[in-house]
């Protein structure tokens, strides 16, 4: 694997967004960024479909300008461009195999309705095994100045009944790079043959508190000592794993989720977590694939 970053761009906002969250992002890690554009042509109707060479010129034309506004911004990055011709699931998949990460786009229709991920976002995410970032065409991804990308939290989803090395790795990389608080959050039930009613007896409910408190930290144990120089603040509580992050994420620079890799062709294969988080968290979201 290449040490580099990916970026999709289809001229949109929201993809111009996620180049410029990937140049910084390369910038911290001290890797070049690669600017892809993919696209099968069609025309609806009787009307033709652009000439090769024309729908080229305007490919590489868009990855030029991009790239030469990135690199007034970040001197400092390599970046680099490359167009295909092809299914822009199958071809972003491909080049993502080759990275450390991707990062695209992704369109919002605002506070209540949520955010549209698109069929090109998810195949993507379905398709590959690297960490695949969506950025929203929002203030806090476009251009600022220096150091803002840095500063603010990273906000990461724990599971502990099945907690994932790949996960909080990544988690714990990102807020060592952006010298930023981790905060990592555990949602937490009531056994399933415990009635509902039992969550209002203070002593049970305190006693699976501490219970949940003390698996998370048990958890975060070795990734702490690993990254001594990472403040952590570790919060469980009762209720739906995506409505805690979903309500925690409006100070953080990046949300970070899992999906377990699923070998089925059948059913859903980003699970309901991330999937809630996708399409309702404004901040940029990164979704990590774990066994």
């Amino acid at each position: 694997m290449n040490d580099r970053i990916i970026a999709g761009l289809d001229g949109s906002a929201e993809s111009l967004a996620a180049a410029h969250w990937a140049a910084r992002e390369a910038l911290l890690r001290g890797v070049p960024l690669r600017l892809v554009h993919a696209k099968k042509w069609s025309s609806p109707g009787d009307l033709p479909v652009p000439p090769g060479d024309v729908r080229r010129h305007w490919a590489q034309r868009m990855l030029n300008e991009t790239a030469d506004e990135l690199r007034a911004s970040h001197p400092d990055v390599e970046i680099g461009t490359r167009s295909f011709d092809g299914r822009p699931a199958v071809e972003l998949a491909g080049v993502a195999a080759t990275a450390n990460m991707i990062v695209l786009g992704s369109r919002g229709l605002g506070a209540v309705t949520g955010f549209v991920l698109g069929a090109v976002g998810m195949a993507v995410i379905q398709a590959t095994v690297r960490p695949v970032v969506l950025v929203r065409a929002s203030e806090d991804a476009v251009p600022h100045p220096a150091g803002r990308h840095a500063a603010r939290e990273l906000l990461v989803g724990v599971d502990t009944r099945r907690p994932s090395d790949a996960l909080l790795a990544f988690a714990f990389q990102e807020a060592a790079q952006r010298s930023c608080t981790l905060h990592a959050v555990h949602s937490w039930s009531l056994p399933p043959l415990m009635g509902y009613g039992a969550a209002y007896d203070p002593r049970v409910h305190a006693q699976l508190q501490m219970s949940a408190e003390a698996s998370l930290r048990d958890v975060l144990a070795p990734w702490r000592g690993k990254y001594p120089d990472v403040g952590v603040i570790a919060r469980a509580s009762i209720g739906h794993a995506a409505t805690a992050l979903v309500e925690r994420s409006s100070d953080a620079g990046l949300v970070v989720v899992g999906r377990r890799i699923r070998r089925s062709s059948i059913g859903a294969h980003i699970g309901p977590v991330a999937h809630a988080v996708l399409h309702h968290v404004k901040a940029p979201v990164a979704v990590v694939a774990h066994d």
